[in-house]
């Protein structure tokens, strides 16, 4: 499974398996960086391209995706938009399941509260993969909670399907 929080300047990841014995393990995380001097197409670019590598190394069964949040920031909500159409099309070009997810759910998959604030977010996160440390950068905790969040839906969908 692999998480990703969107962004062009920064674009954090997750890669987290689920073992045979239903525990969550974290496979890597980082962050994808692109500088802000190069032009728009060279930084969508450089994501897919990192991105494609990602998917080759880890080679994740599915990709969740975290949804847009418009903000007031008009330019950052459509360079965003920019980089989750380029995600989106990456992983559908790997033939991976595509989840998406806003804010709120993912902190309802992992807090049982969608208003948590991002230490709670990044103490369950830690706590859940049973990590001495939180994984940082924030953009790459926040790729590994939304793979989290990923993997406790399809855990709960299989519960309801039996």
């Amino acid at each position: 499974m692999l998480g990703v929080d969107p962004g062009t300047a920064i674009t954090g990841y997750g890669a987290v398996r689920m073992t045979a014995d239903n525990e969550m393990r974290l496979l890597a995380c980082g962050v994808i960086r692109t500088a802000p001097s190069d032009p728009m197409h060279q930084r969508l670019l450089e994501l897919y391209t990192d991105l494609t590598n990602l998917i080759r190394e880890f080679k994740p069964h599915a990709m969740a995706v975290e949804k847009l949040f418009f903000g007031r920031n008009v330019t950052t909500a459509i360079s965003v938009g920019q980089a989750r159409g380029i995600i989106l099309l990456t992983g559908a070009q790997a033939g991976l399941s595509i989840a998406e997810y806003t804010p709120a759910e993912i902190k309802q998959a992992l807090t049982g509260y969608g208003n948590a604030d991002k230490q709670q977010m990044q103490h369950m996160t830690a706590h859940l993969l049973g990590l001495d440390d939180i994984p940082r950068p924030d953009d790459a905790a926040d790729g590994v909670a939304i793979a989290l969040c990923h993997l406790q839906q399809a855990r709960y969908q299989a519960l309801l399907a039996e």
